[in-house]
């Protein structure tokens, strides 16, 4: 039995990868904020599925909660032969609107987290010759949208440039790019959702059994919906001065408010 250690599991994409990994007899690693919220899970998952669920309490936007979660991904003793790193969140307000410690927390959990943790797995991986690694993303990628866009697009291009130089070594890396899903990342950051049309909402638990089709067949980037793969399309033929200013009227539309 395989062991899979996913980030941000309480809630949203972590949470859909958590019942969907339980359910194919994945033994689990859950981590996030929250004790009493990851406990409860952990015990759910268990009752429901049978497999074993351990509990990480870490805060990714501190150095000793990276350093906590990467010291289990590197126990050669329990291997993690799965990571998905999800944990992640958006800040309220335009750029310069933002304090900058909370401008800089996101870059920590964003970036810095997942290439430590993408580096202590992967290591770990390789001695055994096998493992995967998903890092979530975003569709906003691939626009300019400012800090939230920026880090999403450094997870694309690490996860793409890392799986390049693993090739051949059996560890897989895939960075997950996601549109509008129904979690609780936008009520978390207060943004308004009212106007966002209803055929841009993906299920989490769809969107979950996308992604682990296209890590099986080895896809480094995964935009797990028609939909969203025609308008990333569209995005990557328009002028960037006219994809930078439909990105920011987009965002004052259906982004915070």
């Amino acid at each position: 039995m395989t062991t899979a250690l996913i980030t941000g599991s309480t809630a949203g994409i972590g949470a859909a990868f958590a019942r969907r990994l339980a359910a194919d007899g994945h033994d689990l690693v859950l981590v996030a904020r929250d004790t009493a919220r990851l406990r409860e899970q952990a015990t759910e998952l268990h009752d429901r599925h049978g497999i074993e669920a351990e509990v990480l309490t870490a805060d990714l936007a501190e150095d000793k909660g990276i350093e906590t979660v990467a010291e289990r991904l590197g126990d050669r003793k329990h291997p993690v032969d799965l990571l998905v790193n999800n944990a992640g969140f958006g800040n309220k307000g335009r750029y310069l609107d933002v304090s900058m410690a909370d401008e800089l927390r996101m870059i920590k959990v964003h970036c810095e987290a997942v290439l430590r943790l993408t580096s202590a797995a992967a290591e770990a991986m390789r001695e055994r010759g096998r493992g995967g690694v998903v890092n979530v993303a975003s569709v906003a990628a691939f626009v300019p949208r400012g800090t939230y866009g920026a880090s999403k697009a450094w997870v694309v291009q690490f996860t793409q440039g890392a799986a390049k130089d693993l090739a051949g070594t059996g560890v897989r890396l895939m960075a997950l790019c996601p549109g509008f899903v129904r979690t609780e990342f936008h009520e978390r950051a207060g943004m308004g959702t009212d106007n966002i049309p209803g055929w841009m909402w993906l299920d989490a638990d769809k969107l979950v059994a996308s992604a682990l089709t296209d890590l099986a067949r080895n896809k480094t980037v995964s935009i797990p919906d028609p939909r969203y793969k025609t308008l990333m399309g569209l995005a990557k033929i328009a002028p960037r001065n006219l994809l930078g200013g439909i990105s920011a009227r987009t965002g004052r539309k259906y982004g915070p408010r």
